[in-house]
């Protein structure tokens, strides 16, 4: 047998070298070093996080990953200060919005005025939060990046509203803000890389332990050794239609949305409406990648027809199945199915593209535990209205089904490369 290897990060890839950020001379020919942050899975939300060191003096922060994120934004609490920090005046050049924001109380990173407007938007919560666009150190694992744009606001402020209106709303409870990663010239990946005048690639590589779940962001064009020859390499679809929560008539949307032609269960295609797999005139369906779903979200009309079918393909291998556990439909016990290095041995999911390539989702991907010898299928019904955007896509890839699959993102040729499950490779996301 092969001998395992595992992937000691959460990708974030754009050939970048600490020392073109930090002077403006450098060896001509000096390779690019990645940059490297520390990414944990958080076990009772399921969501991932990582940490950046923003200000003066240095403050580190917890931040979910959002890959429909479109800028940074953090909690500068009333105790948090920073003499490095420079808001964005409006009508700079680097004010992307329009308007102004201010504030009455003592000159400090979110609470200046004549402040360009940032947006604090967490796709869990009810509400989107204004913020003010400013510029700092911040600090990628060691590296010290001199200006980087972000958005600061003061949680403090919203004391007074309910749970699900509170800017961290349903966040890892140690995370202090939102790294985002959409297409936007506000995330880490595109500032960078501008600055640098480099294309944009960011990999993702999510890890599936709760207790020793841990990898690093990199930024930089590097890969494990052996690892590239198991990627395939689908077109980025992008909608039309804005899809974020702030929807802005003509803009495209900034998400990261894939061209799914079918659905297969053990081969078998799944009877669905080919219009439910393709983006309308109105940017509803497709399917889009998210890392703030827990689980695969299909569109009622989606999930009902997949159920049906992964269920029959189940009873067709006999396994047992058992009662319900909410959110989850199709659960079984767990001793009556077979294991194997990619999972439990269950009807294997594909997700069919374009040419003809296959996303295979294997048990590891396909079935959590949810309690002693219950396994349930990780795909829920995701209704038919959109939870913070106008439109909805048929098929949302969540976080459970990335896990241990390395994905590329390649803005620059709007392509990304998957890997399906490493497990089949004996690689993973997690350390050993």
């Amino acid at each position: 047998m092969a001998s395992s290897f595992v992937i000691h990060f959460f990708l974030l890839s754009i050939a970048l070298s600490p020392l073109s950020i930090l002077a403006s001379s450098h060896a001509p020919n000096t390779k690019p070093h990645p940059f490297t942050l520390p990414i944990k899975k958080d076990p009772s939300t399921n969501l991932f996080y990582t940490s950046l060191g923003i200000g003066t003096p240095r403050h580190n922060f917890d931040l979910a990953i959002d890959l429909a994120g479109e800028n940074l934004w953090y909690d500068c609490d009333t105790h948090y200060n920073s003499s490095s920090y420079t808001p964005i005046p409006c009508g700079s050049k680097s004010c992307p919005d329009v308007g102004c924001v201010g504030c009455n109380g003592p000159f400090k990173p979110g609470c200046t005025n004549n402040t360009c407007p940032s947006y604090a938007i967490n796709p869990l919560a009810k509400s989107i939060f204004g913020s003010g666009l400013g510029e700092d150190f911040t600090f990628i694992s060691k590296n010290q990046v001199p200006r980087l744009l972000s958005g600061c606001i003061e949680i403090d402020g919203f004391t007074s509203l309910t749970n699900d209106e509170s800017p961290l709303y349903g966040l890892p409870q140690n995370t202090k803000g939102i790294i985002g990663l959409a297409r936007s010239q506000l995330v880490l990946p595109i500032q960078l890389a501008n600055a640098n005048k480099v294309p944009t690639k960011f990999s993702l590589c999510l890890p599936s332990s709760n207790k020793q779940g841990f990898t690093n962001l990199l930024l930089g064009e590097l890969h494990p050794q052996g690892v590239s020859k198991f990627l395939q390499t689908t077109p980025l679809i992008v909608n039309p239609v804005s899809t974020g929560a702030i929807s802005v008539k003509g803009v495209p949307s900034k998400e990261y949305f894939i061209d799914v032609k079918a659905v297969k269960i053990d081969g078998h295609v799944v009877n669905l409406k080919p219009s439910l797999l393709s983006i309308d005139n109105k940017g509803n369906g497709g399917t889009k990648i998210s890392t703030m779903s827990p689980y695969t979200e299909l569109q009622t009309s989606v999930y009902k027809p997949f159920l049906r079918d992964f269920l029959k393909k189940a009873s067709d291998r006999k396994l047992k199945k058992v009662a319900s556990v909410a959110p989850f439909e199709a659960c079984y016990d767990s001793t009556t199915i077979g294991n194997s290095v990619s999972g439990l041995v269950v009807p294997t999911i594909d997700l069919v593209l374009q040419g003809g390539l296959q996303w295979t989702i294997h048990g590891a991907n396909s079935m959590v535990m949810v309690k002693k010898n219950v396994a349930c299928l990780a795909f829920v019904d995701g209704g038919t209205e959109p939870r913070m955007s106008f439109v909805k896509a048929s098929i949302v890839i969540g976080g459970y089904q990335l896990q241990d699959n390395l994905l590329v993102f390649d803005l620059a040729s709007s392509k990304l490369s998957f890997s399906s499950s490493l497990l089949q490779h004996n690689a993973t996301c997690s350390h050993p």
